[in-house]
């Protein structure tokens, strides 16, 4: 979200920075490694023309669902993020919002989007109670699996099946290809994530892919992104996508690349970086997408 906007809602109440640091809306990472594939997705549902109101939908929908999953994360993390280095000032850890304010923000949110779903159809409106079950769900998985990542691809992947029922009233099985290729890489990016928090996780009993891979982390974030690619060149061939959508593939890969070698020495903030870094990624392969509906 724009700094003057922030500002703007910042100065409307004394606790609105609180409410903003919950939501992380000042660090919109998360809207942009949900939105590039979201976008993706529907500009090839909609064949290069997506209409505007869908656009508007899922664009706010993406936004409205992000900053709800970060309200309900912290509600389920509350009693562990004040041991963490990185996550001890957050609003919840801090004291400076309640648990019970938490989970009304999370509903509140949640409701709005599920009120934009409303402009849709029947299917998508269907489809949106598996987007909300899964945001509920991921936060405590982290107590009971080591595999939490693969819950939040699921969460984050599903607005791709919803483009497309909202665009064609159907999941073509193609569609599917698109889900799995963004939930390996949901894994991949959120496993550098907990990369930087593996040592406070392993001390206080968090369970993450970052515990479980163990030494092979980068070795098997690098499958999973290499899954991510070759699963989105099938679909891009089933639907017709040929230079620039490969094209966007390449500078995807070289992304990947990058975050490989910057990450060989293990270090915490180079993790964090290469997580960061994948949005670069996402976006270059939304715009070989648009680009190759728009210069055919």
């Amino acid at each position: 979200m724009p700094a003057f906007l922030l500002n703007a809602l910042a100065r409307l109440h004394p606790r609105a920075q609180d409410f903003i640091d919950l939501t992380r809306l000042n660090r919109p990472i998360g809207i942009y490694l949900l939105l590039w594939p979201t976008l993706t997705a529907l500009w090839i549902a909609a064949e290069g023309v997506p209409s505007p109101g869908l656009l508007l939908i899922f664009g706010l929908g993406v936004v409205l669902t992000r900053s709800a999953g970060c309200a309900i994360n912290d509600y389920a993390d509350r009693e562990f993020d004040g041991h963490v280095k990185r996550t001890r000032d957050r609003p919840l850890a801090s004291g400076r919002v309640s648990g019970r304010e938490a989970l009304a923000l999370f509903a509140a949110l949640m409701f709005a989007a599920f009120a934009l779903v409303l402009l849709t159809d029947p299917f998508t409106i269907a489809l949106s109670f598996g987007a909300l079950g899964l945001a509920a769900l991921y936060p405590f998985m982290k107590r009971h699996t080591h595999l939490p990542q693969v819950v939040l691809g699921a969460a984050y992947s599903w607005g791709i099946l919803m483009t497309f029922s909202a665009t064609r009233g159907e999941l073509p099985a193609a569609a599917w290809l698109l889900y799995l290729a963004n939930l390996a890489w949901t894994v991949a990016y959120d496993t550098y994530y907990a990369m930087t928090d593996r040592d406070d996780d392993l001390r206080i009993g968090v369970k993450s892919t970052a515990i479980l891979f163990g030494r092979a982390d980068r070795q098997i974030i690098a499958a999973l992104q290499g899954v991510h690619l070759l699963c989105l060149l099938l679909a891009g061939l089933h639907f017709g996508l040929s230079a620039w959508f490969q094209l966007g593939l390449a500078l995807a890969a070289g992304c990947f690349l990058w975050e490989y070698r910057s990450t060989r020495g293990g270090e915490r903030m180079a993790c964090f970086h290469a997580f960061l870094h994948n949005h670069w990624a996402g976006l270059a392969i939304l715009a070989g997408t648009v680009l190759d509906y728009a210069l055919r």
